[in-house]
């Protein structure tokens, strides 16, 4: 990676321009050609710098003002069944299973849902747990949005990625 990798990454942190030609204007601020940043970001996703190129949305703007947790008590001989349902389950954007801390918190599986108020989620939590065959949950509701940060940051000293 040079200092030109560098100041791309920098670029893209800050997230594509909305226009018709996103690469062209990052390039015209590098003082590059577009086809010269799509080069760039080729080889850099080859080699593994990038892992994947996504879009990431504002949340609020698009209309999702409620976030939920929601942990599940799953009985271990039906993880995998249970875990299958969660994960097919409408607006669950990550479903995951963990192991429980025995006498303190014995919730294995959690699932992860956006809505835009909170009635609309505790709708979709209750169908999740019918599709599921579940009734013992609770739900976590987020109550602030502390930061929000690229996955990945470039070091303002040139070095290494973090």
């Amino acid at each position: 990676m040079d200092t030109l990798d560098r100041d791309l990454l920098a670029e893209l942190e800050q997230g594509l321009p909305v226009t018709r030609e996103p690469f062209a204007e990052i390039g015209g601020r590098l003082g590059i050609p577009e086809s010269a940043v799509l080069d760039r970001l080729q080889r850099l996703k080859r080699d593994g710098v990038i892992r994947r190129f996504r879009a990431r949305i504002d949340q609020r703007k698009a209309g999702i003002t409620e976030n939920a947790l929601v942990a599940w008590r799953v009985p271990g001989e039906r993880s995998f069944e249970a875990g299958t349902r969660l994960a097919r389950c409408p607006g669950v954007t990550h479903c995951y299973e963990r192991r429980p801390v025995p006498g303190r918190w014995d919730y294995t599986h959690y699932t992860v849902h956006h809505a835009g108020s909170r009635r609309e989620i505790m709708a979709e939590v209750e169908q999740c747990a019918k599709m599921a065959g579940l009734d013992e949950y609770t739900v976590v509701f987020s109550t602030e949005e502390l930061k929000r940060v690229p996955a990945v940051r470039v070091r303002e000293n040139g070095g290494d990625l973090q």
